[in-house]
């Protein structure tokens, strides 16, 4: 055989070919079909020789996109389990109370959306009348990423439940006065409901993906059995656009994570128009899927189409169908009968002979409402599918109008995710057609009523009977909290002694400590050791052979280092998470660890250790999901600082994230500077977030990868460390009369501030004290909790003034961080203030020569000291000069 000319080479080119002639003639015979029967034909025979060759277990690709209707024919849904009038009533009252909460808190100007649930109204009824497990059953129940804009509808279901009162449903989006109800899934502010937040786009599949990996992770280690619970992840077609979204596809088909199904809501729309105008992102998204490695359920045609498709002989009305985009099949649902019939079905003769067949009541059925994600049965027959599909996780692409039932104002309308509310009529003629027996007179004081069928409904009734059925009710947080004991104390105690003479990082002594706190009896298994990929880099690799790498499949390979001591090791059961090169996705694993002790009973320990200049800055919406879901643990920013981390540049070097954490009310923020001081930190950070009383907090800590002695802990300090400061080393006078400055430092800055205390009492005749300020941001939080006091009548001094209290002469601060970092405190601080830091760029350069750039290094501290004392008068500016022209500055 000879190829076309211009054909590029393919795989099968370098194959030998064992029997050319038959090869011919497999060829010869698609030729003659598409010469006789035509391309569509042809191509319609390669698809069903595929799809027959997949059925016999043929090493095949698969296709990546396959024509655009329902994955499950008609004739093979499984048969409904339930009463579906009785759901089609509920779902009406549902409807109705989450337009009407809206329209209601309209008068405030608060807003809220209607158009999401009202397309998705069906695909949430569906699970929680037949899939949802709660968490009143056996195991943990289900994981339920409810997609953010819906919330009124699982509002109004809660409300028809007797879970919400009238009152509440009227305070949506008003939480002030304490008995209202959040814009979204916010656990931190409706605890008991919500477990997973998820508005904050793209973050909810990423998190889905991670929860369910995270379920396996705890089933393999013995630690809980999660067999029965499922993770669903609600999601916009919208929201697929952004990175988060697909970002760990590959993860969840590569781990086989057949207890996750996605289902997205494709009502073709986003915030402002169009998802994909000129294209079709339901096709876009199973290729996106399929290509992953994930099991693709598309349900996008109601029943009515099913007489079309019976019609179709010819294959013309899926050919259209695969054509038409987007924005033009959002058109055909607010357009009338005679513009489908010319548009769609003047595309060519077979399709306009075919709508010669349809009535124009058959035709507005199908392209106004009749979708799959509009109908039970279609979208229970999904669902089965997906629960009981083995191997793969799940994607439902359900088709729907945004905007559906809520009257020709709304549907399919570019701006309805930006409407509010509706007209007393369009709630009328909603009313209509949902048959809700409202009367006019409900309507009399201008406001839309509620509706409630009664507490004793048969609706009300059946609702609670399916739900108790299935495991109690959904959404639904619980927390069994049950404290953690102390670890034995002998951990900590070896770094109170600090190094000796050894050098060592403060990095390294935080991996000292968890590796050995691993090793403890009551909670070492507990500890959920997290890196993306660099755990070498944070001398992590320790932990290999002894707590093991995860991976649901074991090891199946022989390491290369096989024959090290610290070999690469992959077990089943490990307890590392090792994530590669993906910050977000450890970060995710992260919030499915610190939040296990709510989701599945178990409380876990999670360290999340990365370059501290990846951590806040590239996936600080992270933390703030972190804090909204109320997760517990150690997110470590190692390698920190702007000057530490020699030669990496720019990009590498963080001077900024104690200020981005310093946002975050529930973030603890601590920066030590020596061994003992971690233990501490680390000791405290066991108590307060795991002990009898139990905050919902989580520690940020920087540790540095510069190895210094690390000094053994003085006494009577640990209170200090914890409120973040304590002086650390007081200066000795030369006179009486001494000229007199406070240093206080963070993190590796101190190791500075002592060599300029050195110099200024050498050289200058001037005493400095110099201070650990191991938190500046806990001292700020306590401040302003002073501050807070005061306006309730309360007289508190904060801690950092009670601390320097008295100290003799000005302050100067200075650390590895924007200068912005110490000025927190500055307000409370009585002496004279100023501060030294790394603002500006970071750049490539050894450690001294950074610290100089920056003005930060021991001569630049001892400069400011004494022009902060010239100032004073306390000495001559005659010696600042002179100390300038000494150092070289």
């Amino acid at each position: 055989m000879t190829d076309p000319v211009g054909k590029l080479p393919s795989e099968l080119d370098q194959l030998p070919d064992r029997d050319p002639e038959e090869t011919a003639e497999w060829a010869a015979s698609l030729d003659a079909v598409t010469k006789a029967a035509g391309p569509h034909r042809a191509a319609y025979l390669m698809r069903r020789s595929l799809q027959h060759a997949e059925g016999a277990g043929l090493a095949l690709p698969k296709l990546l996109e396959t024509d655009y209707v329902n994955s499950i024919p008609t004739a093979a849904e499984p048969a409904f389990d339930g009463d579906l009038e009785m759901e089609s009533r509920i779902t009406a009252w549902n409807r109705w109370n989450a337009a009407a909460m809206v329209t209601r808190g309209s008068r405030f100007g608060v807003g809220g959306h209607i158009a999401t649930f009202a397309s998705a109204a069906w695909l949430y009824e569906t699970g929680f009348n037949h899939f949802f497990r709660g968490k009143e059953g056996d195991g943990s129940g289900d994981q339920l990423y409810i997609q953010g804009h819906a919330s009124p509808g699982i509002y109004a279901r809660a409300f028809l439940d007797g879970r919400l009162s009238e009152q509440q449903l009227d305070n949506f989006r008003q939480e002030a006065g304490g008995d209202g109800l959040p814009s979204y899934p916010h656990p931190r502010r409706l605890p008991w409901l919500w477990e997973f937040p998820t508005v904050s786009m793209g973050l909810g599949p990423l998190s889905a993906i991670y929860q369910a990996r995270f379920n396996r992770y705890l089933a393999n280690r013995n630690i809980k059995d999660t067999s029965n619970s499922h993770v669903w992840a609600f999601l916009g077609d919208g929201e697929m656009d952004e990175p988060e979204s697909t970002a760990a596809l590959a993860l969840a088909a590569r781990e086989r994570l057949d207890n996750l199904t996605f289902v997205i809501n494709c009502n073709l729309q986003r915030l402002d128009g169009p998802v994909r105008a000129n294209f079709r992102v339901v096709q876009e998204l199973e290729g996106a899927f399929r290509g992953a490695g994930w099991n693709v359920i598309k349900t996008l045609w109601g029943s009515a189409w099913d007489e079309l498709f019976q019609l179709d002989t010819t294959g013309a009305l899926v050919r259209r169908l695969r054509e038409v985009p987007d924005a033009q099949f959002q058109t055909y649902a607010t357009r009338d009968v005679a513009y489908i019939r010319e548009h769609f079905f003047g595309a060519e003769p077979a399709l306009a002979e075919l709508a010669k067949l349809l009535t124009d009541a058959k035709i507005a059925e199908c392209f106004y409402s009749s979708r799959g994600g509009h109908e039970a049965r279609k979208v229970y027959a999904a669902y089965k599918a997906a629960v009981e599909h083995k191997g793969a996780p799940t994607v439902i692409l359900a088709q729907t109008v945004k905007g559906y039932t809520l009257g020709k104002g709304f549907e399919s309308k570019n701006a309805n995710h930006q409407m509010k509310k509706l007209t007393i009529d369009e709630f009328k003629g909603m009313r209509e057609l949902l048959g809700l027996p409202i009367p006019d007179s409900a309507f009399a004081d201008g406001l839309v009523p509620y509706g409630h069928p009664g507490a004793d409904s048969p609706e009300v009734r059946y609702l609670q009977e399916r739900r108790a059925a299935l495991g109690g009710p959904a959404p639904a947080r619980r927390v069994h909290a049950v404290a953690l004991p102390e670890p034995e104390e002998r951990a900590f105690k070896a770094l109170y002694k600090g190094s000796g003479k050894q050098e060592m990082a403060t990095t390294m002594a935080f991996v000292r400590l968890v590796k050995d706190l691993m090793r403890d009896k009551e909670t070492g298994r507990r500890w959920v050791p997290i890196v993306p990929d660099e755990a070498r880099t944070f001398g992590m690799e320790s932990l290999f052979p002894s707590a093991g790498i995860y991976s649901p499949l074991g090891q199946t390979y022989e390491p290369v280092d096989r024959d090290q001591l610290m070999y690469y090791k992959e077990a089943k059961d490990g307890q590392i998470l090792n994530e590669g090169i993906t910050e977000a996705g450890a970060m995710a694993d992260f919030i499915a660890a610190s939040t296990s002790y709510a989701t599945h009973g178990e409380t876990m320990i999670p360290f999340y250790i990365f370059y501290s200049m990846f951590g806040w800055q590239r996936t600080g919406d992270q933390m703030w999901q972190l804090a909204d879901q109320l997760g517990k643990g150690f997110i470590v920013g190692a390698t920190a600082g702007r000057t530490t981390l020699t030669g990496e540049g720019l990009q590498h070097a963080d001077g900024q994230s104690h200020l981005i954490a310093a946002t975050n009310p529930a973030s603890l923020n601590y920066d030590p500077a020596f061994a003992y001081e971690i233990a501490v930190i680390v000791k405290d950070g066991l108590r307060r977030m795991y002990g009898p009383e139990a905050e919902n907090v989580f520690y940020y800590l920087t540790v540095y990868n510069e190895p210094k002695p690390q000094p053994a802990m003085p006494e009577g300090v640990e209170d200090g460390i914890v409120k973040g400061l304590y002086r650390f080393k007081e200066g000795t006078p030369a006179t009486a009369d001494a000229p007199r400055i406070q240093l206080l430092a963070s993190g590796t800055a101190i190791h500075w501030a002592l060599e300029a205390q050195e110099l200024l009492a050498a050289d200058w005749g001037v005493t400095a004290d110099v201070w650990s300020a191991t938190s500046w941001g806990e001292l700020r939080r306590e401040a302003l909790e002073c501050d807070e006091a005061l306006l309730r009548g309360e007289q508190r001094v904060p801690y950092v003034t009670q601390a320097l209290e008295g100290a003799p002469g000005p302050v100067l601060a200075v650390s590895d961080w924007m200068r912005q970092v110490p000025d927190q405190i500055s307000q409370w601080v009585e002496q004279d203030w100023t501060s030294l830091g790394t603002d500006g760029f970071g750049l490539s350069d050894t450690r001294d020569a950074a610290r100089r750039h920056f003005g930060v290094d021991p001569q630049s501290i001892t400069v400011a000291a004494l022009a902060q004392l010239a100032r004073r008068g306390e000495v001559s500016a005659s010696a600042v000069k002179d100390a300038r022209e000494r150092y070289g500055l």
